[in-house]
């Protein structure tokens, strides 16, 4: 009896290897497995894959694996369609593993009601700093984001604030509303001029909506100071915007509540640190909040119930004296860059020499997609050489940049004189005439708009696709923030700077540090045309 249940046996496993080997032969990929190992996971993957389908959500993992059993299923068919088949499966695969490969904002883990306002206001898709910043910001970080100009870092921050406090809110299972009852600030947003501050006010403003735009308020200077303290009062706004000197101007008025605010926002915080914004920064940060960590002393009173606020600066460049005051004014904070997030001790910021963290900031800061040229003109043919190189480039709106801003009527007067619509930009104007100056650009009812360093922050025309520095610029973080104005959310865009013979040598001292292509052109019978350069590498380092 027992000779006969061990001949049985042999027969069994003699046949069990057959197959096995059969099967092998066809799926080659399973080779490395052992026998057993390799039955029983295809087994296990097969039978949940038949079970659980229909209950289980649809998702990348197991779409690539409906695909695996599938594409083993045809290959006994059709053995030469295995290869392109594979390369599909492995495709599905990456993107799923692929960092911050978000396709949608409803994956960054945003309120439900501002991916609906989203949706209504045609975003759908968010850009790499926003997918890289807005589940940071969500787990309550101090943050630096850092980007190049124009790749959507306003939104990277408003949205998750937006998730948080506010009508757009995720709203709560029974409590109802709380924003609409509170009289607290609950955001700060400061930024170093006016045009950004009011580009911040009507990027929130859009995500509201008409009937909850109140709870935004603009707190910038050049306005009417009473009437910003009235607004104050008559609507409680939940996020202030503003430059330094008015919010700090009316918190010292006893007029602007900051204690229980949530978050604190440093936009341009680079800017920020300058000496003009001194005191009033060192305010803001006082009286916005309270810092994570600290406890409240008892000497202040009422100021113990300060809010632990959360501190989000943000930039296009990010040299050591910014990497200082994060540490200085975040707890612990990270370093959010499109490619992923860091801490700020893993290295960032270690002390090097003061020009090469200058030029690394200023490359960091260029958008990625822009060409680069520079023509030679006489000073008094600057003016003819912009108009015939708006021409050439066919561009749709163009903004010149100057030092000064004398200059700036004599440039729109002689382009108006040639039947180009253009128009002035800078500081000695009224609010009303800058706002209105701004809208008649992005309208499409002025071409040109000649301004100075003031606008080279901040000011965000999407459609934008050209630039021109009719003087040059002082150094190339300047001239990284003057080109950041065209190429704006991975646009094209042309930056073409007109110089006199003698300051050819600044230019190219420009390209060698910034590492970019700077070309040498002309403009002929209504084209651009590329020029060779006559002088070698060795004349040009001598003359640098």
């Amino acid at each position: 009896m027992e000779a006969v249940i061990g001949q049985t046996h042999r027969r069994l496993l003699a046949l069990t290897s057959a197959n096995l080997y059969l099967f092998h032969g066809k799926c080659p990929s399973l080779g490395r497995l052992s026998t057993y190992k390799g039955v029983g996971l295809l087994h296990t993957s097969l039978s949940k894959t038949q079970i659980d389908h229909k209950t289980e959500p649809l998702s990348l993992p197991t779409l690539a694996l409906k695909c695996e059993v599938g594409t083993r299923r045809k290959e006994q068919k059709n053995p030469n369609s295995s290869t392109r088949k594979t390369a599909g499966m492995k495709s599905a695969l990456e993107m799923e593993r692929a960092p911050f490969a978000a396709k949608s904002f409803s994956e960054l883990g945003l309120s439900s009601l501002l991916i609906k306002q989203l949706e209504k206001e045609g975003l759908t898709m968010p850009t790499d700093v926003q997918c890289s910043a807005i589940p940071t910001i969500a787990k309550n970080h101090d943050v630096v984001i850092q980007s190049y100009t124009g790749s959507g870092k306003t939104l990277a921050y408003v949205l998750p604030i937006l998730s948080k406090i506010g009508p757009l809110k995720e709203p709560n299972g029974g409590g109802g509303d709380k924003s609409n009852q509170k009289s607290s600030i609950e955001a700060v947003i400061v930024a170093p001029s006016r045009e950004l501050g009011m580009q911040i006010v009507r990027e929130v403003e859009r995500l509201l909506g008409p009937t909850d735009k109140r709870f935004v308020q603009q707190l910038v200077g050049g306005a009417n100071r009473s009437r910003q303290e009235e607004a104050l009062k008559k609507n409680k706004p939940l996020i202030v915007v503003g430059t330094p000197g008015r919010i700090a101007e009316i918190s010292a008025a006893g007029k602007l509540h900051t204690h229980g605010c949530l978050f604190l926002v440093l936009d341009e915080v680079d800017e920020l640190l300058s000496f003009n914004f001194r005191e009033d920064m060192h305010r803001i940060l006082e009286h916005v909040g309270r810092r994570p960590g600290v406890a409240p002393n008892g000497v202040l009173g009422p100021l113990e119930k300060r809010t632990e606020r959360q501190t989000i600066m943000v930039s296009a460049t990010v040299p050591i004296s910014v990497v200082r005051v994060a540490k200085s004014w975040g707890v612990n904070p990270l370093l959010v860059r499109s490619t992923g997030t860091v801490s700020m001790d893993s290295g960032v910021g270690t002390p090097v020499d003061s020009n090469t963290a200058v030029t690394q900031a200023a490359i960091g800061s260029l958008p990625p997609a822009l060409k680069h040229y520079y023509c030679i003109a006489k000073r008094q043919h600057k003016v003819d050489t912009l108009r015939r190189c708006i021409h050439a480039l066919n561009a749709k709106m163009a903004i010149t940049f100057m030092n000064h801003t004398k200059p700036l009527k004599d440039v729109v007067y002689k382009l108006e004189a040639r039947g180009v619509k253009a128009a002035e930009l800078h500081g000695d104007l009224g609010k009303l005439a800058r706002t209105t100056t701004l809208k008649n650009f992005k309208d499409g009812e002025v071409r040109v708009l000649a301004t100075n360093e003031l606008s080279a922050r901040g000011l965000d025309v999407p459609e934008c696709d050209l630039v021109v520095n009719l003087d040059l610029p002082t150094d190339s973080v300047h001239y990284a923030h003057r080109a950041g104005r065209t190429g704006r959310l991975g646009r094209n865009g042309t930056v073409v700077t007109i110089c006199e013979e003698r300051e050819i040598f600044v230019v190219k001292k420009l390209r060698r540090q910034l590492g970019i292509s700077i070309q040498l052109c002309e403009f002929s019978e209504g084209k651009l045309v590329i020029c060779k350069e006559e002088q070698d590498e060795k004349s040009e380092e001598a003359v640098c």
